[in-house]
């Protein structure tokens, strides 16, 4: 544990505040816009980037084309998400509205997505194994009296044998960077598509595709600035004075005893509860406490490579409008391709812009190297990298680029007028079959020291890591602290993932009295407030005072 000397060591002034939120992602900036609403413990956000956002930002190249830290798009379980990103974003022309338009690239071929429901799609050979395997799936499944002790069982027992070697499994260890049975079935839900064996068999016999399937059938996008336009929005509501972003909200050390951190710049924040969006490994080793971290060794993450390329000339025709595409095969590095330049406009340089071409989609020179007009469209791809999956960092972008070759992405003689490659280290947070019983033992002895680490990496569940999810483990955080409110979000991923959860507004209805200072207004309906109905929680001063 970090001694008190350690931190006396700090020449920078002190802070005293009620609550300290660690990282201005969606989760840490959840929690903030919670308690600004709250309005009740004083309280700080702080973060080491001068630009909100987390793992849900946007760069940008010098050439001027967008690419997100991975392929996010905007879809919803919760009202209260909503309510604050159209805050944030409240114009129509804030937003592009998009249909999923997604496929599996398998043998040349482009199979809707999910593959698993539409195997009518594939060679004749393939529908027969795959059918098979639906099959024998559908009769093991019926006499089974033991759930799947893996996610490779799981997979057998769903799709079969013939899916799972065609599709499940080779597309998993590109997704995940470990096989699937090192991973755990817990965390699927809404993930993974389960097949209807008869509608299968019918599509097969017809010759038909399904239906658009999952949560993010629709989804939108912002007009300008990318997924990161939205945290940088989010956080523009916040009260400037609650914000320290840059070096000086970067944490170096917690003392978790004293409760107070040390910030970069030498400042000393104390607090009495803390939330922090940090990665749960490297809370533990900022804490300096051996047994966490010795704890959190039991925790898997895959990393993530972000390739972008940007290209001169129209659209082709056989890209159309496509969201995201899937690749299983071992023809190319990438497991998805994300049409970025589909999103919005605003994704890439405008047509009248003069770049000039950095080479051709095959590797060799251009003819010329003058600068000329667009328009241009993008790609952007991901790559997963582990100890069981080690890639070649160095020859990435042109393997990358290879592989958009040897799938019909790209033609040879496509021009690139640029290209992008940064590496996220901790990319995605591993459902491995060690997950849960080490989370059983961080996260509530974490709680005990009156710090709650929440968010995608900071809980580390990717079956509550979408954008929404993660933002709301923040409000719910926040509520917990200052309430006691029970936290959905992090315990019950099934519960808030098949419901629409209205219970909390941004604007609830003590809010709107307040805001109306007295006025009376007839005839407007109002919510009650969610706080009504977790019974008597304690209060923050209570809570406070015991701790």
């Amino acid at each position: 544990m970090v001694h008190q000397r350690q931190l006396s060591k700090a020449s920078g002034k002190e802070i005293d505040i009620d609550v300290l939120v660690i990282g201005a992602g969606p989760t840490g900036q959840g929690a903030a816009k919670r308690l600004h609403q709250i309005d009740g413990p004083s309280w700080m956000i702080i973060d080491s980037n001068e630009v909100p956002g987390g793992l849900a930002s946007t760069d940008v190249t010098p050439e001027g084309f967008l690419y997100d830290v991975g392929g996010h798009v905007i879809f919803s379980h919760y009202k209260y998400f909503d309510d604050c990103i159209n805050e944030a974003l409240p114009n129509e022309t804030d937003w592009y509205q998009h249909q999923r338009i997604s496929y599996v690239r398998y043998k040349g071929l482009w199979v809707p997505y999910p593959f698993q429901n539409n195997i009518s799609m594939l060679p004749k050979e393939d529908q027969v194994l795959c059918l098979e395997g639906m099959i024998d799936a559908t009769v093991e499944a019926r006499v089974a009296t033991t759930k799947p002790k893996d996610f490779d069982e799981w997979i057998l027992r769903n799709v079969g044998e013939g899916i799972a070697d065609i599709f499940m499994r080779p597309y998993n260890f590109k997704v995940w960077a470990v096989p699937t049975t090192k991973m755990q079935c817990q965390w699927l839900g809404e993930r993974v598509a389960a097949p209807n064996l008869k509608l299968v068999t019918k599509n097969v016999v017809l010759n038909k595709t399904a239906g658009n399937w999952g949560p993010n059938a629709t989804f939108r996008f912002p007009a300008h600035g990318g997924t990161g336009n939205i945290w940088i929005k989010v956080a523009e509501t916040l009260p400037k004075k609650n914000t320290r972003f840059g070096d000086h909200g970067r944490v170096q050390l917690i003392d978790a005893d004293h409760k107070r951190v040390l910030l970069g710049d030498g400042t000393t924040i104390n607090y009495q509860k803390l939330i922090s969006t940090m990665s749960l490994d490297h809370l533990c080793e900022t804490m300096r406490d051996e047994e966490l971290v010795e704890l959190t060794k039991e925790l898997f993450y895959s990393t993530t490579h972000v390739i972008g390329v940007g290209l001169r000339g129209e659209r082709p025709e056989r890209i159309g409008d496509k969201c995201w595409l899937y690749f299983p095969e071992d023809n190319c590095p990438f497991y998805r391709a994300t049409i970025f330049s589909n999103y919005s406009p605003n994704n890439q340089p405008a047509a009248s812009k003069k770049l000039p071409t950095q080479q051709l989609a095959d590797g060799s020179e251009p003819s010329s190297t003058a600068a000329k007009e667009g328009p241009y469209w993008s790609i952007m791809l991901e790559v997963s990298e582990s100890s069981m999956k080690p890639v070649d960092q160095a020859n990435m972008l042109k393997d990358c680029i290879q592989g958009l070759v040897n799938t019909d992405m790209i033609e040879p003689a496509d021009e690139i007028v640029s290209t992008y490659h940064r590496r996220f280290d901790h990319g995605y947070p591993t459902p491995s079959l060690e997950r849960d019983g080490a989370l059983k033992q961080i996260l509530p002895r974490l709680y005990d020291m009156d710090i709650l680490s929440r968010g995608r990496f900071g809980s580390w569940k990717y079956e509550v890591g979408n954008q929404d999810h993660s933002f709301m483990l923040g409000v719910e955080a926040a509520d917990n602290v200052v309430n006691g409110a029970a936290e959905l979000t992090l315990n019950y991923p099934d519960f808030v993932n098949s419901r629409l959860n209205n219970e909390r507004r941004l604007v609830d209805g003590a809010q709107f009295f307040k805001s109306m200072k007295g006025i009376r207004n007839e005839g407007v309906a109002l919510r009650p407030s969610e706080d009504a109905s977790v019974g008597k929680p304690k209060s923050f001063a209570q809570s406070s005072s015991a701790s």
